[in-house]
């Protein structure tokens, strides 16, 4: 019994770190498209007439 809780944690653990992993990923990625875009929505900034 003890064995099987054993290998369940361990299971448990590396998921845990591969959907952490993953979603840093994304969170980086993600930040880096809004950095970007928000870079060109300051340079256009001038070019826009009212």
């Amino acid at each position: 019994m003890e064995e099987r809780i054993y290998k369940l944690m361990g299971g448990s653990g590396v998921l845990n770190i591969a959907v952490g992993v993953v979603v840093l990923v994304v969170g980086v990625a993600s930040g880096v498209l809004l950095v970007i875009s928000g870079a060109k929505l300051l340079a256009g900034r001038s070019k826009l007439l009212f």
